[in-house]
């Protein structure tokens, strides 16, 4: 019922203070979002690699993860295919978008951690990329629940 049927309602306020956004931080989560489609698609390239052409990455000595590199393919792929989808779900703002990609970008960061004997180069800038991923992600405000 309103005013003219005899009610005095107060207005209602939020109590929350609202968040602001700083444009270098959303412009972080969009890089951020395209940073793992493009993980994600080269990750999938590379098991792909990895699983059709098992001569390709070399190891020299022994490791402590010394995986065939076939195994090492399918890991990339399935982790690949996470990391891209988690990259369009952060694009689409998906609210469970920021928390999957915090676990996918760490767990792509280990795993590429213990690819490095493989493949040294690109494992260090992946593992670069995701450590930028988490920081971006996990500034405050920038992912909304």
């Amino acid at each position: 019922m309103d005013q003219t049927q005899g009610h005095d309602y107060a207005p209602q306020y939020d109590a929350t203070p609202p968040t602001t956004v700083t444009g270098w931080a959303a412009g972080g989560v969009a890089f951020a979002a395209t940073l793992m489609a493009l993980i994600g698609s080269f990750q999938v390239l590379a098991g792909l690699v990895a699983i059709v052409n098992d001569d390709f990455h070399r190891l020299e000595r022994r490791y402590t993860l010394d995986l065939d590199v076939t195994t090492w393919g399918w890991i990339h792929l399935v982790l690949g295919l996470v990391v891209a989808a988690a990259g369009f779900a952060l694009f689409a703002q998906a609210s469970w978008a920021g928390v999957v990609t915090l676990v996918v970008a760490v767990l792509t960061a280990v795993a590429n951690f213990f690819f490095l004997p493989y493949y040294p180069f690109w494992s260090m800038l992946v593992i670069a990329l995701c450590v930028w991923v988490v920081w971006a992600v996990t500034r405050p405000g920038v992912i909304r629940s």
